[in-house]
C-alpha cells in the first residue's frame, strides 16, 4: 500500500478526526479511503446510466425473444470456454 500525504484546513481536519473519535472509522485513513470507494461507486453509476441512456435513446426498440436470449447465452458460454482454454 502506498502512502499519501494530504493537507487539509482545520476545520475538514477536525471533523475526519472527530469520525475517527466517534468510532465510525478506526484511522483517518480509512475515513479517506471510505471516501474514495464512495467517489468511485458515484462515477460508476453515472456511468453506467450514461450508457443505459445512450442505449434508450439509439433507436426504436427490439422485441426480446427467448431465442434471441438462448442465443446470446451460447455466445457468451463459447466465449467463457475459450478464455479458459488460453489460461
Amino acid at each position: 500500500m502506498q502512502t499519501m500525504n494530504i493537507s487539509l484546513p482545520d476545520p475538514m481536519k477536525e471533523y475526519v478526526e472527530g469520525q475517527v473519535r466517534e468510532g465510525a472509522y478506526s484511522s483517518a485513513s480509512e475515513y479517506v479511503r471510505e471516501l474514495v470507494r464512495a467517489d468511485q461507486k458515484r462515477k460508476a453509476k453515472e456511468q453506467l446510466e450514461q450508457l443505459l441512456l445512450r442505449a434508450i435513446n439509439s433507436g426504436p426498440p427490439l422485441e426480446v425473444t427467448p431465442a434471441m436470449v438462448e442465443e446470446v447465452r451460447q455466445k457468451l458460454r463459447a466465449r467463457a470456454a475459450k478464455r479458459k482454454a488460453s489460461h
